[in-house]
This record gives C-alpha cells, sequence and structure tokens, in this order.
C-alpha cells in the first residue's frame, strides 16, 4: 500500500502576541496548518499554542503508561463575551469513531486515541479546561444552503 504524504512544516506565527507556546509551531498536517492560520488570525481567537500540553495516561494495548500531546490549547472570546479555554485535537473521523467496516488495526488506532481522549478530558475537567475532538466535518462544516 502507497504510503500518504501528510502536509508537514513550520508555521509562521503572524500575531506573535496571541501564540504563547514554546518554540516554532510544527503542522504535521494541513488540517492542523488550516487550524494555526485560523487561530492565529481570528480577532476572538486570545491565545493559543501547539502541542504545549502532556497528559499521561495508560496506552490500552500495551498497559504501559505513556504520555498524549494534544495539538492545541486555545484561549477565545464568544460572540456574548464569555472568555473559553479548550484543549482541541484534530484528528480524522476514521480515527474517531469505531466503525464496522474496520480492520483490527484500524480499531486499535481509535482505541488507543479513546484511552488518549478519555485522559484529557479528566485532566482538562481538573484544569477548568474544555477537551474537543475536531474532525474534518467539524472543521470544514460550511452550513446547510437554503
Amino acid at each position: 500500500m502507497a504510503r500518504t504524504k501528510f502536509s508537514q512544516g513550520i508555521y509562521e506565527v503572524r500575531n506573535a502576541n496571541k501564540y504563547v507556546g514554546k518554540g516554532k509551531p510544527k503542522y504535521r498536517s494541513s488540517w492542523e496548518l488550516a487550524f494555526m492560520n485560523f487561530a492565529d488570525n481570528n480577532e476572538h481567537v486570545l491565545q493559543w499554542a501547539s502541542e504545549a500540553i502532556r497528559i499521561p495516561y495508560r496506552h490500552p494495548i500495551t498497559g504501559k503508561q505513556t504520555i498524549y500531546v494534544p495539538d492545541f490549547f486555545v484561549v477565545y472570546r464568544t460572540k456574548d463575551n464569555k472568555q473559553v479555554a479548550e484543549v482541541i485535537e484534530i484528528k480524522p473521523k476514521g480515527q474517531s469513531v469505531l466503525a464496522e467496516k474496520q480492520n483490527n488495526q484500524q480499531r486499535a488506532v481509535v482505541a488507543v486515541n479513546y484511552a488518549k481522549w478519555e485522559a484529557a478530558q479528566n485532566w482538562c475537567k481538573r484544569q477548568g479546561l474544555v477537551f474537543r475532538v475536531i474532525t474534518e466535518e467539524q472543521m470544514f462544516h460550511q452550513g446547510k444552503k437554503r
């Protein structure tokens, strides 16, 4: 099977006053790059960071304690002027939901992601943060045409 080439690189932050991460942010997919552009340029985003948080979790297959690094941390202001802080993971839907047609390897990826996300939800709750997984459905939702 041919290996898919993903868009990867270093993002050049345009609004340095908003970026609170360490070092230059690295994107590992075009979806992460699109989110970085959004966070960097959206006037409602007050702060953002890439791969800035480390969350311990138990790997469901090996049973070993390891570390999960979510994609983003973002603080934004809602339209009713409420400030919200979120930890965000960007992931394809196929790696986010168990489906009948998946093979064992694909199911294992989803199981590992579920373990990471459960740990992230618990960690975020203790920190007063929100944890959210964004798939292509949310990322590229254009709304229904009337």
